[in-house]
């Protein structure tokens, strides 16, 4: 085919040897023409290609023009041919002295073959793909030279890791139509991964096993609010099941060098109100059994002190990785996460907790409420963009305590229109002792053998109250806490319990 003279976009020669040469964007005419003329010489090639290139990912305008008027009469039931597509073209254009009509027919009397349309428009979005990463490298140029002086460098690298992120995400040819035996064998592959797993979930294991069972695991890209007023243990829960998860983590070499998760998973957790030390310091008491506030004070035993750096040594191969920052904005978390999923990979993201999030100042400077409406929404769409469970803590409001019973509900949530409205599930921390322990009768009094037999029965339980599941049934989970070292654990039940010898 003669070559394509387009005057504005070709390189053009040097006005003297100083002269550097131009270097034009990348792509490929050749492959533009031969995907064009396949889909006129048989319109079914359109749909080798239509479910992944677009107009805008070709590099000519006129072929951007024309892939447009062929997509839009093939989805219209009609025939594109160079007779019907040049009535809709400017019939003056010079095509190196040619005109429109006379370019399209040569375009369809030189395909080759419809067999090779898929490659060609591979071809063509990958350099639409580069093209793109051009345009996001010269404007983080342009942006870092004449920046404002209010303007921080921080904004401008989380700006550019949005941009590449989603270029890396969407540089995918995926998605469509499929044979149903292929979405088969991708149930039965489910399934089996679902047998290997820890608890035999789709989802994952958070070690709780009453919890799994009514919840089948933590489900990717779900919004998962766990919320309780303060003394409650929701921190605990959520480090319980962060070091469960990453505890269970097993993983598989790829042939391209990669390495995926077969069991358990990676885990990425911002703790916005402890430090990390004051979190591995929880996670040690919970693992040895000796209660964090004498591992602070030093009053442990020299064989405590073997077991404690016994745990310690355990714990540091662990897939998890904590970011203590305070006073995170939404889009700085939001950039984190993104690169710890790149670098490190990411089945697990913990937020403890919500309040202490910002959103952006725009909304910052309204009020509260449309504040946490912005950083509800955007964990929500953080959880389907990265294809992880997302598990956001959350306060509650104080009318709990106005109650005679102080088990939370929905309208309870912190400014919870928008927390009860994007999450998938909601999840609520109660423990019975806690408040009855604050109300001890006077000592030999027939309320306080009452209030003993209460107490007795309600140590060392703690309820998680299922009160919103878009995938399961609502309901409470029973659950055994050990306050001293904050240990969520499964509550021994009569179907748990050995035999009796017979």
């Amino acid at each position: 085919m003669p070559p394509f003279d387009s005057t504005a976009r070709k390189q053009v020669e040097p006005l003297a040897p100083s002269t550097p040469a131009y270097r034009s964007a990348p792509h490929n005419i050749e492959a533009e023409q031969q995907l064009l003329g396949a889909i006129l010489v048989n319109n079914e090639a359109f749909y080798r290609v239509s479910d992944f290139l677009e107009q805008r990912h070709f590099f000519e305008p006129l072929h951007q023009k024309t892939y447009e008027l062929m997509s839009s009469l093939i989805r219209a039931g009609k025939i594109a041919t160079p007779v019907t597509l040049k009535t809709f073209l400017d019939g003056n254009i010079d095509i190196g002295g040619i005109t429109v009509a006379q370019y399209l027919a040569r375009l369809a009397a030189e395909a080759t073959t419809i067999i090779n349309a898929e490659d060609y428009g591979r071809t063509i979005y990958d350099l639409a793909v580069r093209r793109s990463l051009i345009l996001v490298g010269e404007e983080m140029v342009n942006t870092a030279y004449d920046a404002p002086v209010d303007f921080a460098p921080r904004t401008q690298i989380e700006e550019a890791e949005r941009r590449l992120y989603e270029l890396a995400e969407s540089g995918r040819y995926d998605g469509g139509f499929q044979r149903f035996a292929q979405a088969l064998t991708t149930a039965v592959d489910m399934a089996a991964k679902a047998y290997q797993r820890d608890g035999r979930l789709s989802g994952l294991a958070t070690g709780l096993d009453d919890l799994d069972k009514m919840m089948g695991g933590l489900q990717a890209s779900d919004l998962i609010v766990l919320a309780g007023r303060p003394g409650m243990g929701k921190t605990s829960l959520a480090t319980n099941i962060a070091y469960n998860v990453a505890k269970a983590w097993q993983g598989e070499v790829q042939a391209d060098g990669h390495t995926t998760t077969v069991n358990g998973g990676v885990v990425g957790f911002f703790s916005l109100e402890m430090s990390a030390e004051q979190l591995a310091t929880r996670i040690i008491a919970e693992q040895t059994g000796i209660p964090s506030s004498q591992i602070r004070r030093g009053g442990i035993t020299e064989a405590e002190f073997e077991t404690l750096k016994d745990h310690s040594i355990e714990l540091q191969g662990l897939p998890l990785y904590v970011d203590e920052t305070g006073g995170l904005s939404i889009a700085q978390l939001a950039a984190r996460a993104r690169r710890l999923k790149r670098q490190r990979g990411l089945d697990l993201l913990v937020i403890d907790y919500i309040q202490l999030l910002s959103g952006s100042s725009r909304r910052s400077s309204e009020n509260r409420v449309q504040e946490i409406t912005e950083i509800t929404t955007k964990l929500k769409a953080l959880a389907k963009e990265l294809a992880v469970p997302v598990i956001a803590l959350s306060q509650l409001s104080r009318q709990v305590e106005n109650r005679d019973d102080k088990r939370p509900q929905l309208s309870d949530l912190r400014e919870s229109g928008s927390i009860e409205q994007d999450a998938d599930v909601v999840l609520f921390v109660y423990r019975e002792e806690y408040y009855l322990q604050n109300k001890e009768p006077r000592p030999g009094s027939e309320e306080h053998t009452k209030w003993q037999i209460a107490m007795d029965e309600a140590h060392a339980k703690a309820e998680v109250i299922i009160g919103k599941q878009r995938h399961g049934p609502t309901g409470t989970v029973d659950l055994h806490f050990e306050g001293a070292i904050t240990r969520f654990s499964n509550l021994a039940s009569t179907n748990r319990l050995p035999q009796p010898m017979g």
